[in-house]
């Protein structure tokens, strides 16, 4: 049964009771590499015990998805909870995580269960676990100890029995050498780990998720099944993937969304790369009423060159704001570069993550406050 793995596509996708995760980047994920299928066979002995594990990938690789099927393969008859520890209000992730009593706080008018006591019997998953204050990595190490919560205004423990899985995109030892996470939490969650490659990675999945995400907008748009043509395959196995596969579904939601027939050619590919062009695309869409007095700069060139014409047009005016301006304009630009990827962001312009996303919300450009991308 084993070598049918590696010539048949599995595919774990977001549909029916999971359709509405409570955190998500790549809604499928695809074992046909050799690469995956090797990822596939360590999941699947991980998944009967007790062991925490530890899912270690870039965003969008697909690391929740590998969480639920941890889940559905370990047997355990409690729900599936997915938290993103950096989406959390840090005034409230203590209330969040282990619940709290009655009136323990101001606005605490009823006793409320935390995500430890909603995930009784099943797994608890926690995203971006090195965004976690602090203080809570220690109460959090003392749960997975004793396997017991205290709700916040009480003295009572309540024990849980949680598988508890979690997830990063960051290196937990480099963060435990600047004193951002506790080396004694580090063990404790650590025990297996989960190393998930980047699409650029295991290449042998590209084409499967493009036919899997084609089928799946397709249906959604009510048009005819699309087809890539053996130039596009091309290009999407050309192609590095920086924001892997939630790139990959952006990309070809956007090809299907401006090809004019059952074909998705190269130029209909939204890419960085060295065939087609998307502003042709765009542009055949959304043509000028007049001729620019200057042209446009190319969109695949380095992003600075962008931000260095734009910079120029800034000084020129002499706002009264000129910094705000500037840092909202830089920000915007490196954005949109990465494709709203707040990690790739924050690593062009030499910031941290939590920084970058502060940058966004000051100047409007996180449309969704609570997405963490």
């Amino acid at each position: 049964m084993r070598d049918e793995v590696w010539h048949r596509p599995i595919v774990l996708s977001l549909e029916g009771t999971n359709a509405q995760p409570l955190s998500i980047r790549a809604k499928a994920l695809v074992f046909t590499d050799p690469v995956s299928c090797r990822l596939l066979t360590l999941i699947e002995r991980l998944a009967p015990s007790e062991a925490p594990v530890m899912i270690i990938g870039e965003t969008g690789t697909g690391k929740e998805l590998v969480a639920r099927h941890i889940h559905q393969l370990s047997g355990r008859k409690g729900p599936f909870l997915a938290v993103n520890c950096g989406a959390i209000n840090d005034q409230l992730a203590e209330s969040e995580l282990f619940g709290h009593e009655a009136g323990s706080f101001t606005g605490a008018t009823g006793r409320r269960e935390g995500w430890f006591e909603a995930a009784q019997g099943g797994t608890l998953f926690l995203d971006e676990i090195g965004d976690l204050p602090l203080h809570l990595q220690v109460k959090l190490l003392r749960v997975l100890q004793e396997r017991e919560v205290v709700r916040i205004g009480s003295r009572k423990p309540i024990p849980v029995d949680v598988r508890f899985v979690a997830a990063t995109n960051v290196d937990l030892d480099a963060a435990v050498n600047a004193g951002h996470f506790r080396r004694d939490l580090l063990y404790r969650i650590n025990i297996a780990q989960v190393h998930l490659p980047p699409l650029r990675e295991r290449p042998g999945d590209i084409l499967p998720l493009a036919n899997h995400f084609i089928k799946q907008y397709s249906k959604r748009m009510n048009i005819g099944t699309a087809h890539l043509t053996s130039d596009a395959r091309e290009a999407l196995l050309s192609y590095a993937w920086p924001g892997n596969i939630r790139e990959l579904e952006n990309v070809i939601h956007f090809a299907l969304l401006v090809a004019e027939t059952s074909e998705v050619r190269p130029e209909h590919l939204k890419v960085k790369g060295g065939w087609g062009d998307a502003n042709q695309v765009v542009s055949h869409w959304n043509t000028p009423l007049s001729t620019p007095t200057q042209a446009p700069l190319d969109s695949a060139a380095d992003p600075f060159a962008q931000i260095a014409h734009s910079l120029k047009i800034e000084f020129e005016k002499a706002s009264p704001n000129l910094f705000d301006s500037l840092e909202r304009l830089v920000v915007q630009e490196v954005f949109q570069y990465t494709r709203q990827n707040q990690v790739h962001s924050a690593a062009l312009l030499g910031v941290t993550r939590n920084v970058m996303r502060t940058m966004l919300k000051r100047h409007g450009l996180l449309a969704d406050s609570s997405s963490v991308i």
